[in-house]
C-alpha cells in the first residue's frame, strides 16, 4: 500500500500544481500583470511547486536526503531520461536553437549549487544566495523579453502563457488557486511520507529514494512535454524546458527550502551524484554550442546512461 500513497501524492501533487498554474496566470492576468511577467515568473514557479513543496516538507521533517535527492536525481534525470527518450522516438533539430545564454547561466548555477554544497549544509545563508542569484537571472530575463517585444520579436509563448484563458470566470479562478493550494501540501505529505517508509523498509537511505523514485515522479510533467515537443518537432521548446527547469531546481527550489529548515548535504552527493548531475549537464554542449541534431543515437546513449546511473545509485 506504501507504494499506492506515494503514487497517489504523486497524482495529486501533479495535477494540483496544474490547478494553481492556472488560477495563477489568470488571476494575474485579470488584475492587470502583463503577460510576458506571467510567462516569465509565475508559469515558472507554478510549474516547479510540487517539486518545492517536496522540498519543504522534506527538510521541515528532518529527511533533507529527500529533498536534495529530488532536486539533484531531477536535473540529472531531465537531461539524460527527458531529452533521451524523446529522442528515441524522432530527431529533434537542436542546431537550430539558440539556447546558449540560458545553458550558461545554468552551468553557472550548477557550478554555484555545486560550491554552496561543500559548505556541508544549505543554510539560510545559501538560500539567500541562491534566491539573489534567480533574481537576477529572472531580471534579465524580463529586460531581454522587453528588448525582443520592442523590436516585435517576442515569443507567442512569452505572451500567451500557459494556462490563459481570457475569459475564465472568477469563481473557476477560485477555485483553481483553492484545489492547487490545499492539494500541494496534501499531496507532498503523502508521498514525502511514504518515500520515508519506502526507505525503511528497503534499509536505503532518504536520499537514494529522492534520487530515484521522487525524483523520476517529479520529472514525469518534463518528460511529457518534451515527448510531444519531440512529435510536434518543436526542438527549442524541449531544450528550453529542460534548461529552465534544471535552473529553477538548483536556485528557487533548493533556495526556499533553505530558508525554512537548514538541510545537512549528505557526504555520497557530494562524492558521486552532484558530480553526475554537472557531468549530464556538460553533455549538453554539442547540441548548444556545436550544432547537432539530438539524434535516435544519443537518445539511446543518454537513456541507457540514466538507467546505469540508477542501477549504480540502488547497487543494483
Amino acid at each position: 500500500m506504501v507504494f499506492v500513497y506515494a503514487a497517489l501524492g504523486l497524482v495529486i501533487l501533479l495535477l494540483a500544481g496544474d490547478a494553481l498554474v492556472k488560477g495563477a496566470v489568470n488571476l494575474s492576468l485579470r488584475v492587470g500583470i502583463p503577460a510576458l511577467i506571467v510567462s516569465l515568473t509565475i508559469v515558472a514557479f507554478g510549474t516547479s511547486a510540487p517539486e518545492l513543496l517536496i522540498s519543504i516538507k522534506a527538510a521541515l521533517e528532518g529527511v533533507p536526503g529527500i529533498a536534495l535527492g529530488n532536486v539533484v536525481g531531477s536535473n540529472t534525470a531531465n537531461v539524460l531520461l527527458v531529452l533521451g527518450v524523446p529522442a528515441l522516438i524522432a530527431v529533434m533539430h537542436t542546431s537550430q536553437c539558440d539556447s546558449r545564454k540560458s545553458y550558461v547561466l545554468m552551468l553557472a548555477a550548477t557550478v554555484l549549487f555545486i560550491a554552496l554544497a561543500f559548505r556541508g549544509v544549505f543554510d539560510a545563508v545559501a538560500g539567500v544566495v541562491l534566491l539573489v542569484v534567480l533574481a537576477l537571472i529572472l531580471g534579465d530575463a524580463v529586460r531581454d523579453a522587453l528588448a525582443h517585444r520592442r523590436a516585435g520579436k517576442i515569443d507567442a509563448e512569452l505572451e500567451e502563457p500557459e494556462g490563459a484563458d481570457p475569459d475564465m470566470p472568477w469563481w473557476k479562478i477560485g477555485l483553481y488557486l483553492l484545489l492547487g493550494l490545499v492539494g500541494l501540501p496534501l499531496g507532498a505529505d503523502l508521498l514525502v511520507d511514504s518515500a520515508t517508509e519506502i526507505a525503511a523498509m528497503y534499509g536505503v537511505p532518504d536520499t537514494v529514494i529522492g534520487l530515484t523514485l521522487v525524483a523520476l515522479g517529479t520529472s514525469l510533467p518534463e518528460l511529457a512535454t518534451t515527448v510531444m515537443a519531440a512529435i510536434r518537432r518543436q526542438a527549442d521548446v524541449a531544450l528550453g524546458n529542460v534548461i529552465g527547469s534544471n535552473m529553477f531546481n538548483l536556485l528557487a527550489i533548493i533556495g526556499v527550502a533553505a530558508l525554512i529548515a537548514p538541510m545537512p548535504v549528505d557526504p555520497g552527493l557530494l562524492a558521486f551524484d552532484l558530480w553526475v548531475m554537472a557531468g549530464a549537464s556538460l553533455l549538453l554542449l554539442p547540441f548548444v554550442f556545436l550544432g547537432r541534431d539530438l539524434n535516435r543515437l544519443w537518445g539511446v546513449a543518454l537513456t541507457a546512461a540514466y538507467l546505469g546511473y540508477v542501477a549504480v545509485v540502488l547497487n543494483v
